[in-house]
């Protein structure tokens, strides 16, 4: 574990592990305190008189205090939180009046090696057992109608509700709208119990609205919906049923009769009633950094080390939920509008319902470094905005460039185990916001995307640009639930935005449309280079289209069908594409999805310096069969190599460069697949005991 350390006002703080030494801290927060003693004490005195506060709000107040009684303050306020769990009974809250100052930040810090967690559910107990050997409570604020939640948590592990069918997918039988659709005899019954809790997860292509159902016409084998989706529901398409009670069987699902505020679980081998942790999320909201927007008052300078914030609730509204991308309109258990210089260092967002951290309306200059993301609803991390009709649009107030965000860094973070909810959803998505820096991250298990940058369709302006995402790991991106979506992929015209040094295997699309390098509608002047791509269902580069892109130096093996993938042809400059290595192990050509035409394909693009080979063909394929001597009479590569790069070992991923690989007599930069993503060890994921699968 590598020790840093950092001078803040003349003073210097060591960080080890989210911890500082005792006598540093101001504040001390446990729950052993009481919130009318001095906070001062780490430990209770013996005599009672004295010791911790009791909750982090009150430790809140008592910054609030010291810094009016030291306004000039020159070195950091230290509120020290002992391990245990902190149940929040509203959202933790901070506005412009809690900054602090560059010289003097507020810092909430773990105390010692203690790990505090900052829960926004309830710990379920009173249970009876019932004949069948469930487990029964009842919860007076569900059945008052005041409390509802579709996630249950039993010893650090998610627990589903019964679903059908319980492997698979149903199909759409018949295609009737945006409001219903057809379906097969017995895939939706009406005499379920609680039909109007029934949820319907319907995957569209590339996203997955769920639905409430408002009726069943069982003579008509016809389901209507309490709303419209962005799209029609396709004939074939698959969809799965969720929160069935007539389907509750099996060893660790759970059941809530809301009109009885009743909660049934069944428990997996060796659970104890007596013994299990069983967590149910109450609030949605963890954290809010809330500046005066109107006013630009902004939240700043305050520092977050080595806690864990958990158990943060989404409940399927009435009319349902339905986003056309990236389940843009979540909100997130951390949110911050306005907020400047915000730091989270060493800490864990994990159990939530929807997002786990946002970045609003005026917020810049912050910081999310060595955390975790582990076990999402939905994404991970959401940095911009996104336009009307989105989950910060009545906050973003129009043409104010203090309103733009920009400058955050997400760096050695662990964004995983995401869209256990919203399959949709991405690891990490920058919407409208520049001058980001995405490094040295790990992001894996997600249905979707892993990361997303830009969010403007074509060649209009954009607010994303010069965004760098670098050194990350990205892998196990779709896992066949999803289509049309890529490990990385971008929107829009992007000056200075660079996709550089990362490494990405293993994406899975359901259709033929799960890509590596993904340059979508309007994505313009992007550089992509020096990135590891491999083992992609579809192309390891796929550019629907865009203008003047730069993808050089990378390597891109072993692609399920085309090595690289273009899908419209315009009359400038799609993509200059230099000094790649290209290597499959298929007959298909070099590209696919090219308008038709010869030679040898109908798009604008420029190759040039880079190595092809095809370990079956044992020659270059491309499109239209031609052969190398054709593609070089059309003016394309005219210094290619054919020629097998001499990979250490292909088969087993290992694609370093061996010291005679005539790929280093062109110029070709080696590629070290040992510095992309996390390089520090695991925090609390490594006790995570495995997280249950989702979708795939």
């Amino acid at each position: 574990m590598l020790t840093r350390r950092m001078l803040l006002g003349g003073v210097l703080v060591s960080v080890l592990s989210g911890r500082s030494a005792a006598a540093q801290a101001d504040i001390y927060v446990s729950t052993s305190g009481k919130e009318q003693w001095s906070g001062r004490l780490p430990e209770p005195r013996q005599d009672g008189t004295d010791g911790p506060v009791a909750s982090i709000e009150q430790a809140k107040r008592r910054v609030a205090e010291l810094r009016l009684r030291e306004p000039g303050r020159e070195r950091p306020i230290i509120v020290s939180i002992r391990g245990g769990t902190y149940y929040l009974s509203e959202p933790l809250t901070f506005g412009p009046e809690d900054s602090g100052t560059e010289n003097s930040p507020t810092i909430f810090e773990a105390f010692s090696n203690e790990t505090p967690v900052l829960s926004g559910g309830v710990r379920i107990t009173g249970w009876q057992i019932t004949d069948e050997g469930h487990w029964r409570t009842t919860l007076d604020e569900v059945r008052s109608g005041q409390w509802s939640f579709a996630q249950l948590f039993v010893d650090d592990q998610r627990r589903y509700r019964p679903r059908l069918p319980e492997r698979g997918y149903y199909q759409i039988a018949e295609q009737l709208g945006r409001g219903q659709f057809g379906f097969a005899d017995g895939d939706i019954r009406t005499d379920w119990a609680d039909l109007k809790d029934v949820e319907v997860v319907a995957f569209h292509v590339w996203s997955a609205p769920r639905m409430r159902i408002r009726s069943v016409v069982a003579a008509e084998h016809r389901v209507v919906f309490t709303n419209q989706s962005w799209r029609a529901f396709d004939k074939g398409n698959r969809y799965l049923v969720d929160n069935v009670r007539d389907a509750l069987r099996q060893p660790g699902q759970w059941y809530l009769d809301r009109s009885l505020g009743q909660l049934t679980y069944i428990p997996k081998a060796g659970e104890q009633p007596d013994k299990a942790v069983v967590i149910a999320p109450r609030l949605e909201q963890l954290v809010a950094f809330r500046g005066d927007l109107p006013g630009k008052r902004w939240v700043t300078n305050l520092q977050f080390r080595g806690l864990t914030f958990a158990h943060s609730n989404w409940t399927l509204p009435s009319t349902g939920q339905d986003f056309p991308q990236a389940e843009i309109g979540l909100r997130a258990a951390i949110e911050a509008f306005g907020a400047r210089d915000i730091a989270f260092e060493r800490c864990a967002i994990r159990h939530v319902g929807a997002c786990g951290i946002a970045f609003g309306a005026g917020s810049r200059n912050n910081r999310l470094e060595s955390c975790e993301l582990i076990d999402l609803g939905g994404g991970g991390v959401k940095i911009g905005h996104a336009g009307s009709g989105t989950w910060d649009s009545i906050r973003q107030p129009a043409n104010d460039p203090e309103m733009h965000v920009s400058h955050h860094v997400i760096r050695n973070c662990l964004v995983a185990h995401g869209g256990r909810l919203h399959p949709a959803a991405n690891g990490i998505w920058i919407g409208q916001s520049s001058y980001n820096t995405v490094e040295h991250n790990d992001v894996f298990d997600f249905y979707q995307i892993g990361i997303s940058v830009g969010w403007t369709w074509g060649y209009t302006r954009s607010d994303a640009h010069h965004n760098d995402i670098a050194f990350n790991h990205v892998y196990r991106i779709g896992q066949g639930v999803t289509s049309d979506m890529g490990a990385i992929y971008t929107l829009g015209v992007q000056p200075g935005t660079v996709v550089r040094n990362n490494h990405i295997h293993d994406v899975r699309s359901f259709l033929d449309a799960g890509w590596g390098l993904y340059t979508d509608e309007g994505s313009s002047e992007i550089v992509m280079e020096n990135n590891l791509v491999h083992h992609t269902k579809s192309a390891g580069f796929h550019q629907h289209f865009g203008r003047e892109n730069r993808i050089r130096n990378n390597i891109f093996a072993y692609a399920g069908e085309f090595p690289l993938e273009v899908t419209k042809s315009e009359p400038h400059i799609s993509f200059y594409f230099e000094r790649n290595i290209v290597y499959w192990s298929n007959s298909k050509p070099l590209i696919g999805g090219c308008p038709a035409a010869s030679p040898p394909c109908n798009v604008n693009i420029k190759f040039d310096r880079n190595i092809y080979w095809n370990t079956v063909a044992k020659r270059p394929v491309f499109p239209g069969s031609f052969l190398l001597n054709l593609w070089r009479e059309g003016t394309q590569d005219e210094q290619a190599l054919f020629a097998d790069p001499l990979f250490v070992d292909a088969e087993k991923s290992d694609f370093r460069l061996k010291a005679n690989s005539p790929a280093l007599q062109t110029g070709f930069q080696p590629f070290d697949a040992t510095q992309a993503g996390r390089q520090e060890p695991a925090l609390l994921s490594a006790n995570l005991p495995g997280v249950p699968p989702g979708f795939s």
